[in-house]
């Protein structure tokens, strides 16, 4: 059968055949050299690890918390590095990305933030088992360097959060952080650096806010005062 549609082409078939067989593994060669063999842009990826350290004013409670993963749009929870040169524009940092999404981070420093200031008997995520009193639920409405008209970005962190009750649902109270630590230069290092402090900075606030609030409803609730009023 090969030989016979050879044998039937048409004058000039078969250098149109020949051509087209290199075009193609031209294609394929062109592909094969994007996949393995071609100059990769190196990345730089950034771990943040801010400590919170305890205020003294925060009070020590006794019962269990769950954090649930916060919510955030697709565009903010992204592992590359978010910045804003003017108000109606994003951009990204090239060649430069975070180790972990925006939402973890914040879980993350929220938890560590409250399991090391030792004034809760017990807190985890969400899911994890735990007989939670209250689960703080977050949506997270900006992570990025924010140059807002100056000279420098700064590290633009805001998130509404919510205590939730949880053998009734109610939400206990309400209230958004926003934090914004200026960077020490334009470079992706410093500004990396920034988050890191608004990360902590942030963290610690919704810390004492989540045991705070807690504290307050459960004196209303089964203490013998009154008029305590709720941080909201």
């Amino acid at each position: 059968m090969m030989t016979m549609a050879i044998g039937n082409r048409k004058p000039g078939t078969g250098r149109r055949f020949r051509v087209a067989v290199m075009a193609a593994l031209a294609v394929v060669l062109a592909g094969c050299s994007v996949l393995g063999g071609g100059q990769r842009e190196k990345a730089t990826i950034y771990a943040p690890d801010p400590r919170v350290v305890a205020d003294p004013a925060w009070p020590t409670v006794a019962w269990q918390l769950s954090v649930a993963s916060p919510t955030a749009a697709r565009v903010i929870d992204s592992f590359r590095i978010a910045v804003r040169p003017t108000p109606g524009e994003l951009q990204v940092y090239k060649g430069a990305s975070w180790a972990k999404t925006p939402t973890d981070m914040l879980q993350d420093t929220i938890l560590r933030a409250l399991e090391d200031s030792g004034r809760i008997p017990a807190v985890a995520r969400q899911g994890t088992g735990i007989n939670a009193d209250y689960k703080l639920v977050m949506d997270m409405r900006r992570f990025e360097a924010a140059y807002a008209g100056a000279a420098l970005p700064s590290a633009t962190i805001e998130l509404n959060a919510k205590l939730v009750h949880s053998s009734d649902q109610d939400v206990v109270a309400s209230r958004t952080f926003l934090h914004a630590t200026p960077a020490t230069g334009t470079d992706v290092g410093a500004v990396t650096d920034a988050f890191s402090s608004s990360l902590g900075q942030i963290g610690g606030d919704v810390a004492g806010w989540v045991l705070a609030t807690g504290d307050a409803h459960e004196r209303l609730a089964h203490g013998p005062e009154s008029g305590v009023e709720i941080a909201r």
